[in-house]
């Protein structure tokens, strides 16, 4: 029992427009007549058309006329887009439909102009609509998927992307793709559940409800629409409830429980009297009650509710395309009853409706049966046989379709997946070049930043090391040649035995950060804790100390850095030695947010930093800051000490 799902659709968006009655309607002129701000003024114009379209279409025309010519005059652009989609809804309300899709389709290019993007996913949902009730479901779809795009970046709650999902599933349905429409439709009913939208949920569990009754789960459509009729219920949706307990009771009447069809399909009818779409809704309950009792061989009762719905059709020839259980069941019952006239009318009324989907040896096989009937001692039985051969014969074409439809699918499914995998594994071929190639480069690169630092090094080795043994040749060769008394030439000598032993510390220093890649604030900490140690035992009444304090180790130095900040704590604790006359040396290594500080302090005499010359050790000590990109400040003031600080950023 096929029913359409464009209308009930529409009768949703009806439910949820939330129509003004006159006291509201009332005070939406008057935001109109004296509102300062036009976007409000033009909200409440457009709600009024709204409200007009599907209550008095002349009036609603004549609102619409002023509020666009008002926004225009306005320059209110997003009002005007609004009012135009609003009148193409109005269009294809009154069945214009080219005026219609005009409207919707300048409406979505100012939308679009001005990057209204909610009001650009109405006006494409609102075309996909269009398009569906001309029955061009391809377009339709290629709309609503557009809509669903736009709302997944935009709707935070999901709201707009459940109803793109529903329409898209609806069309699924259309199609007889069931499968693809219950996907749709369970991820709208999730998104429904998670924003407690009742109404709407009512209908996402109808939809799937048909669904799985379509796709042979009768059970699991069964229990789907009992619990969207409890939603319905809570919810006061008498349009959903209605359909549900109608789409019930087809559910029922397939799985041969005619008793529990003909519940449903009395309290669907108790329901339908209650809404405006009281008479398309009991022509629809009328014939699943007809067909429902002549299942139970009770053809009195059937044709009664046959008539009725007969009658409807008469006031409503528009619904005749909801009719073809209907004839099939008047038929059915006509002949049980022994009125063959009857039955033949019926009977072709049936052919002529179905003329699409029977074929011609359908219909010879109906026109048998009116002659067996006439001559047949047990023509009841057999008429009611024959329909259920008919209907049988029906379902089996229908599945027929279905699984041609399947299988066309899945070959284009197929298809589009080795296609798919094709550029997928080029692409993995490609990216995996991409990374060899990166990690030659890298590799390449870190050669080079390496030798980079060897060869600074080897240049301080000559600049330093080169320099200060030439000094202590040329020293050797001096004295030589001086003839001076044994004492003073034993001061020369032990002067260049310290000289000499401090160039052989720093030799080694200079070696041990060459033979590293990189630095940690570890190694460090070992390399200044034997400098100190060094320190202390010549220099035994002086106090030395040295800490570390945060995760200084996250990212390791280059050696040209590492040995620059060892040369800088090393340089100042040796002018606090050799000057600053101090009782205690500290080295502190401190991690802060955004920096590393180093500090060397000393508790000696101080200089005055403002009148004192910069020798080299400091003029050293700034040149290796600024190859760290770091600072050092020195402060230092007469007996209060003196304090090295480099701060290095991380």
């Amino acid at each position: 029992m096929k029913k359409s799902h464009f209308i009930l659709v529409f009768l949703l968006i009806l439910s949820l427009c939330n129509a003004q009655d006159k006291k509201q309607i009332d005070s939406l002129y008057k935001v109109v007549r004296t509102a300062k701000n036009d976007s409000i003024r033009f909200i409440a114009y457009n709600k009024i058309a709204f409200h007009y379209t599907f209550n008095d279409v002349k009036k609603a025309k004549e609102i619409l006329d002023t509020a666009e010519k008002a926004a225009l005059k306005a320059n209110s652009k997003f009002g005007y887009a609004k009012l135009i989609n609003t009148h193409g809804i109005l269009m294809d309300v009154v069945g214009k439909s080219d005026s219609a899709e005009y409207y919707f389709s300048k409406a979505l290019t100012l939308s679009q102009q001005s990057k209204f993007t909610e009001l650009e996913s109405f006006c494409i949902n609102n075309l996909g609509m269009f398009y569906w009730n001309k029955g061009n479901f391809n377009q339709a779809l290629v709309y609503f998927f557009k809509a669903l795009k736009i709302s997944e970046k935009t709707d935070t709650n999901g709201e707009h992307v459940a109803i793109n999902l529903n329409n898209i599933g609806l069309i699924y349905q259309e199609m007889s793709l069931f499968d693809k429409a219950l996907e749709c439709h369970i991820k709208a009913y999730k998104l429904r559940e998670k924003n407690k939208s009742m109404k709407e949920l009512s209908g996402s569990l109808n939809n799937m409800g048909y669904c799985y009754k379509n796709l042979g789960q009768l059970d699991l459509a069964i229990s789907t629409y009992k619990k969207g009729l409890k939603v319905a219920a809570e919810s006061r949706n008498d349009i959903v409830y209605a359909k549900i307990l109608d789409n019930l009771g087809n559910a029922y009447f397939i799985k041969k429980q005619y008793s529990e069809s003909i519940k449903a399909y009395l309290e669907a009818l108790k329901v339908v009297d209650k809404n405006t779409e009281s008479d398309r809704s009991r022509l629809i309950v009328f014939s699943g009650s007809s067909a429902s009792y002549n299942a139970l061989n009770q053809p009195k009762v059937a044709l009664n509710y046959a008539n009725k719905a007969l009658a409807i059709l008469k006031k409503n020839p528009n619904y005749r395309s909801f009719s073809e259980e209907l004839f099939l069941s008047a038929a059915q019952s006509s002949y049980q009853l022994g009125d063959y006239e009857k039955g033949k009318k019926f009977t072709d009324a049936f052919i002529s409706l179905k003329d699409s989907l029977f074929s011609k040896n359908n219909a010879r096989a109906i026109a048998d049966l009116e002659v067996k009937y006439e001559t047949e001692k047990k023509e009841h039985e057999l008429a009611s046989s024959r329909a259920i051969v008919a209907e049988r014969e029906l379902e089996i074409k229908r599945k027929n379709s279905q699984f041609i439809y399947l299988a066309i699918a899945c070959l284009v499914f197929i298809l589009i997946g080795y296609l798919f995998y094709n550029q997928q594994k080029l692409k993995n071929r490609q990216l995996k070049k991409e990374n060899e190639l990166r990690a030659a480069m890298s590799k390449i690169e870190t050669q080079n930043h390496l030798q980079q630092q060897r060869l600074q090094i080897s240049r301080d080795l000559h600049d330093n090391i080169g320099a200060q043994l030439t000094f202590i040749i040329s020293t050797i060769d001096t004295l030589k040649l001086l003839d001076i008394p044994k004492e003073k030439l034993n001061q020369k000598l032990n002067a260049v035995s310290e000289f000499t032993v401090d160039t052989i510390y720093e030799l080694r220093d200079t070696i041990w950060a060459m033979n590293k890649n990189d630095i940690t604030f570890d190694d460090l900490k070992t390399r200044i804790t034997n400098f100190i140690n060094s320190a202390k035992s010549s220099q035994e009444h002086i106090d030395f100390e040295f800490s570390i304090e945060g995760n200084t180790n996250e990212k390791p130095l280059s050696s040209i850095d590492g040995m620059n900040i060892y040369r800088i704590i090393q340089e100042s604790v040796n002018n606090a030695l050799k000057y600053a006359e101090a009782k205690k040396i500290a080295v502190a290594i401190v991690k802060k947010s955004n920096s590393i500080n180093i500090e060397i302090t000393d508790d000696g005499k101080g200089f005055d930093t403002e009148n004192a010359e910069s020798g080299n050790g400091l003029n050293n000590m700034q040149k290796r800051a600024k190859e760290l990109k770091a600072s050092v400040k020195v402060t230092s003031e007469n007996g209060k000490g003196t304090r090295v600080l480099l701060e290095m950023p991380v």
